[in-house]
């Protein structure tokens, strides 16, 4: 970010923000992203871009969801330039701390070429005849869009990854998909807006 950018930001919070890519073309992941950043600059450019995640189709483990979205925002940020590139990766996290059950995570990480920060949001729990499969690799979408279909007699349109999502399915359309991953991306937003507490002093100014 250049100097002229870090005044800007040390004046209002995110006012250095014009142009940002998202590391996908996911219509939630990319809703998502406008809708936590236009609450800070209204004008702002989203975008998404396709780009490789660098971690399998089916993540586990919290390690390789960060590192999906870390991959994801840096390989946007290469592709196209812009002032802030924002990576979103969803995965599966085996809690023995709770006898095992296995929660679905995503993560967000927001790049501007010299900082990056992360926000998790809330986990949810798939029933577990999912999880047992999306565990040795198969993508817990696909798996929950027909076990859904099987239990509720509802044939999908489309893969739910691409609209409600599947928190949005198990909360009866309370929880969609792009307000789920919006909370990691506002949680991962917090660094930039307080540049001076988390990145030092002399990030904003």
């Amino acid at each position: 970010m250049s100097e002229r950018g870090r005044a800007a930001s040390a004046r209002a919070p995110l006012a250095w923000v014009r142009r940002v890519r998202v590391g996908s073309t996911n219509p939630p992941k990319i809703a998502a992203v406008r809708s936590a950043l236009e609450a800070y600059v209204p004008d702002v450019e989203v975008e998404g871009l396709a780009v490789e995640s660098g971690v399998a189709r089916q993540p586990v483990g919290i390690a390789e969801i960060v590192r999906g979205a870390r991959n994801r925002a840096a390989a946007a940020l290469a592709a196209d330039r812009c002032d802030l590139a924002v990576g979103v990766e969803d995965g599966l996290v085996p809690f023995p701390e709770l006898g095992g059950e296995v929660f679905n995570v995503g993560c967000a990480a927001l790049c501007d070429g010299e900082r990056t920060s992360l926000g998790l949001s809330a986990g949810f729990a798939y029933p577990p005849v999912c999880t047992r499969s999306a565990l040795a690799g198969e993508p817990i979408g696909e798996l929950f869009d027909r076990f859904f279909a099987e239990r509720r007699g509802e044939l999908a349109r489309e893969s739910s990854a691409l609209s409600v999502g599947n928190v949005g399915k198990l909360t009866l359309g309370r929880l969609p998909r792009a307000e789920y991953a919006r909370h990691a991306v506002l949680c991962a937003v917090v660094r930039f807006l307080h540049p001076d507490l988390y990145f030092g002093p002399e990030a904003a100014s």
